[in-house]
């Protein structure tokens, strides 16, 4: 029998990016769970591997909770932090179970003898530090929530900042109807990037209900991540929007819960959680990399990307881990800067998307530079009539 819990959308509440069905009965073999993790093979996390495995790096998971006696996550969970403060408790059948289900997708290490059994996340070796912001869709006191975002979000995000996140991993978000920017996520983004931690987003589920744009994948420098299947094929219901960066495995992803069963889940939830452990293979790999460095880094070693180079399905390409790993050994650190929030927030970001910008090759590119030169050339000019004024013809005395 399988049970399906759907993603709520309640206005202006952020909610997990979602769906699970309970697998059916596997045989008892230790490769039962790994056959299915078809993400892993896809993002070629064998050849990262060779380099490390995340040790040393600290994912924040920003979501509904984090079970830490889980046997695919012991030892691998932090102690955390409660931004809410009322809900299901651990035991209830409504407790971390989307907050769990990432961070075996992130660091989940498997159980049994030589952890040949359970779920395998992409970097093994990275610590999580759980921050619960949201309530589970199911969980009776959501109501309690639903009238307003409220700051939970913005107060763990600085939370994680403060206690030591190298990357926040946020599959979560708000795409409905009204959704909109709240300054203080913006802000709490800004200062997590400042503090150098990299800080990566869901795109969205709404590919198949309007494409609404999705917060807080849409803030300034966050690394927005679209769902793939198994092909390589945008997911139809993953959000296509210009801020998505990178694509990641989001379909038929085998998940570990609290009541120790595995299901099959689906959503850019996944994608998100599956580029996180890549950056902290990156991170591990070069940790002087600042936040902007990663996401470019990110962005240009992507594999199959599109025609145009980037689209709003897809990103830049699905994330490729090892290649970013190989590439990040030529860059040299630099200094943390966080995207500016007057040009990103105001003029790109919240008002109708990127406009096209003007480049030399056009019309208005070049009149523009013919104008500057002729400037230039007159400046000159006045400078040398000027020089000149006492011997030529047009000198004034006094």
């Amino acid at each position: 029998m399988s049970r399906r819990t759907r993603r709520h959308r309640a206005l202006g509440v952020v909610c997990a990016a979602t769906a699970f069905a309970l697998l059916p009965a596997t045989p008892a073999g230790a490769d039962a769970i790994r056959d299915q993790q078809w993400g892993l093979r896809t993002l070629h996390t064998d050849q990262a591997w060779r380099t490390t495995k995340g040790r040393g790096i600290t994912v924040a998971v920003v979501d509904t909770g984090v079970d830490g006696n889980l046997p695919d996550l012991t030892g691998q969970v932090l102690p955390g932090k409660d931004m809410i403060g009322f809900g299901a408790r651990r035991g209830d059948r409504s407790w971390a179970r989307h907050g769990t289900a990432m961070a075996g997708i992130i660091a989940g290490h498997g159980h049994g003898a030589g952890r040949d059994d359970g779920v395998l996340g992409i970097a093994p070796e990275a610590k999580i530090l759980p921050v619960r912001v949201i309530l589970e869709a199911s969980d009776p006191s959501r109501a309690k929530a639903r009238e307003s975002r409220g700051t939970a979000l913005a107060d763990g995000i600085r939370w994680a900042a403060d206690h030591g996140a190298d990357v926040i991993n946020l599959s979560l978000g708000d795409d409905s109807k009204s959704a909109h920017p709240e300054p203080g996520e913006d802000a709490a983004i800004q200062y997590a990037l400042k503090k150098g931690a990299v800080v990566v987003a869901s795109a969205g589920n709404g590919g198949e209900k309007g494409d609404h744009i999705s917060y807080p994948a849409a803030y300034p420098g966050v690394i927005a991540v679209a769902a793939v299947d198994r092909y390589g094929t945008h997911a139809a219901f993953s959000t296509r929007r210009w801020y998505a960066t990178v694509s990641a495995p989001g379909v038929d992803i085998v998940v570990a819960a609290p009541d120790q069963q595995y299901y099959v889940e689906w959503g850019t939830s996944a994608a998100s959680a599956f580029v996180s452990g890549a950056v902290a293979l990156v991170r591990a790999a070069h940790p002087g990399l600042s936040p902007a460095q990663i996401k470019k880094l990110l962005a240009d070693t992507a594999r199959g990307a599109p025609a145009s180079g980037r689209d709003d399905a897809r990103g830049y390409g699905i994330v490729d881990p090892a290649a970013a790993i190989e590439a990040g050994a030529a860059l040299r650190p630099a200094g943390l800067r966080a995207e500016s929030t007057e040009t990103g927030y105001r003029k790109r970001y919240f008002g109708a998307g990127p406009t096209p910008e003007h480049h030399e090759s056009s019309p208005a590119g070049w009149l523009a530079a013919g104008a500057g030169g002729l400037g230039a050339v007159l400046l000159a000019l006045a400078v040398v009539l000027w020089r000149d004024r006492g011997r030529g013809p047009f000198s004034v005395r006094g």
